[in-house]
């Protein structure tokens, strides 16, 4: 004779994933169709292109090492050449993975606070879904297609962190050829001078290994007290609606408006390592450029122009996705590196690498002689 079968007068619910919150697949796919596909150019400009960057790439590995004087791993993996798609796709795949235990802890958070308060009542814990998430994350997917698929016209080169996989260096061949053509400068001299500044940032990670997961740490730790609970998620838009007036005139930074003033500290103290990274590269870059670019200080006037010149539109996009506080961030870096190489050289600066404590922390961004008192004493 069996046994009965037991069931539960509440069936358990379909479990609901944060990562299915957003679409990364179709984010990727919905972003490559609308971003443009670039400037117009034969094969064989298309092809001087790739060649010469990937010369660039390889040529900046030893002369960049050499002025950082930090000391990489051998047999550094070319540059990836990637077209707006390629970079798009590239983006929403280390997103997802940099989001994915964010997002989760918050569906668990909200799924534990549900349940907790359907057990009280003496309900069933209500049941999301697979098609509900599907939905969700296609809406969702489609709102950061938008975001890709402009932040794809911008970006010139970038060291993926990869929280998924292998990091690597990329250049995004058609918006370096845009911008070189915008700015009529030296084609050769530009796209070295592109490569020097994300090689510097690939002797950054490599150079300090540990760099990479402190990083992706702390953004997943902010991240997961900066997003609210979905149950709030209603009147913290409310909240920030009220206020975007003041972040598209430049009163108000868009960070001050989606996060508490705790929050913010930490933010601030992210952001003076993003800085540090972003200075550096800059001075770096420009170390070298003399020796090796003969335009490179015209390069350097007219994309430093370029950087303050952008449209009525364009301006309001940077200011609603906080990239005003990125363009800070090179020249508040730069001014900070400058600043500790002058008063202890490149070896003492490097100092900066040793340790997450010596990371430069916000407050001595603009007080770099702090930064020296900390840690040299």
């Amino acid at each position: 004779m069996t046994e009965p079968t037991v069931t539960s007068a509440h069936p358990e619910p379909t479990d609901v994933s944060g990562s299915a919150l957003v679409d990364w697949d179709f984010a990727a796919a919905a972003a490559s169709r609308l971003a443009p596909p670039g400037p117009k150019a034969d094969r064989r400009e298309i092809t001087q292109l790739v060649d010469e960057l990937r010369q660039a790439g390889e040529r900046a590995v030893d002369l960049v090492a050499r002025t950082a004087r930090l000391e990489t791993p051998p047999g550094a993996p070319p540059a990836l050449i990637v077209d707006r798609a390629g970079w798009i796709r590239t983006n929403a795949a280390s997103m997802g993975a940099m989001l994915a235990p964010v997002l989760d802890e918050v569906v668990a958070r909200k799924r534990a606070a549900d349940r907790e308060r359907a057990e009280r009542a003496g309900r069933a814990l209500p049941d999301l879904g697979a098609a509900s998430q599907a939905i969700s994350g296609k809406v969702t997917g489609t709102e950061v297609a938008g975001i890709l698929s402009w932040v794809s016209t911008k970006v010139l080169g970038q060291y993926d962190l990869a929280p998924q996989g292998t990091p690597r260096l990329l250049f995004v061949a058609p918006n370096i050829l845009a911008a070189e053509r915008e700015l009529k400068v030296d084609p050769s001299d530009f796209r070295l001078w592109v490569a020097l500044h994300e090689e510097t940032h690939r002797v950054q990670f490599t150079a300090v290994p540990w760099l990479r997961e402190h990083l992706i740490a702390e953004a997943r730790s902010i991240g997961s007290q900066v997003l609210p609970e979905p149950e709030n998620m209603g009147q913290r838009m409310v909240e920030i609606v009220s206020k975007l007036p003041g972040v598209l005139r430049g009163e108000e930074d868009i960070t001050q408006i989606v996060a508490t003033p705790e929050q913010r500290a930490r933010l601030a103290e992210v952001t003076a390592v993003m800085s540090l990274l972003e200075g550096h590269a800059d001075v770096i870059m420009d170390e070298v450029g003399p020796s090796v670019i003969p335009s490179v200080k015209e390069i350097r006037r007219k994309f430093t122009q370029r950087r303050k010149g952008a449209g009525n539109v364009d301006k309001l996009l940077r200011r609603l996705l906080g990239m005003d506080a990125k363009m800070r961030q090179y020249h508040d870096g730069a001014i900070f590196v400058r600043a500790v190489i002058d008063a202890v050289g490149m070896e003492g600066f490097n100092q900066v690498w040793s340790s997450a404590e010596a990371l430069p922390r916000a407050a001595e961004i603009p007080d770099p002689q702090a930064w020296v008192a900390r840690v040299h004493g």
